[in-house]
């Protein structure tokens, strides 16, 4: 690879990082019987894990279970104080029950951070993935263990915390990149 000149070093602007670019970022991994939750924080040093569990629901009334989503995931909130939710995008289900269940679970966690001023971005499910492990059609057990590595965890969290983690860290890279080159572009201004 050649060297470039002093004088072509000097001419090209450094890109340089100018915001602040610090968030404590909620993922949500909606289900209606388990709504996985996780908590990060975000900062031009990195991300650091700060929590992360499961909402399980219970009764056979499907709106009691709804109820019980709406509230832990207000917990969450109310506990951890996030400034940013990262969800997953409901994809189509083989099954038209399952995947109105899951719509329902998923409007509920939702409706849990309207009463805030946090903004809320959506990721696809293979976008998710990528992000994290490489490749869009990755297992869980591969997203449980690159969780583990990026956040430097003790041990594995269950599959449903693994995959908020997943959603949170796929936002975490979005948000550093938007912001890198939105600093770039001002320097070549």
């Amino acid at each position: 690879m050649r060297r470039r000149s002093r004088a072509i070093r000097a001419a090209l602007p450094a890109v340089v990082y100018t915001g602040t670019g610090d968030a404590r970022i909620l993922g949500l991994d909606p289900g209606s019987l388990v709504t996985g939750y996780a908590v990060i924080d975000c900062d031009p040093r990195g991300t650091r894990f700060v929590a992360s569990g499961g909402i399980r629901t219970n009764g056979a009334v499907f709106a009691e279970r709804l109820r019980q989503i709406y509230a832990g995931v207000a917990a969450v909130i109310a506990e951890f104080a996030p400034g940013e939710v990262a969800v997953e995008r409901v994809f189509m289900h083989r099954n038209a029950d399952s995947a109105l269940k899951l719509g329902q679970a998923r409007g509920a966690a939702l409706c849990a951070t309207f009463g805030s001023e946090m903004r809320v971005y959506e990721y696809a499910p293979r976008e998710v993935k990528r992000a994290v492990v490489g490749t869009g059609a990755a297992e869980k057990a591969q997203v449980q263990m690159m969780v583990t590595r990026i956040l430097g965890l003790d041990r594995q969290p269950a599959a449903d915390a693994a995959d908020a983690l997943a959603i949170a860290l796929c936002h975490a890279h979005a948000r550093t990149a938007t912001t890198l080159v939105a600093a770039a572009g001002r320097r070549w201004r």
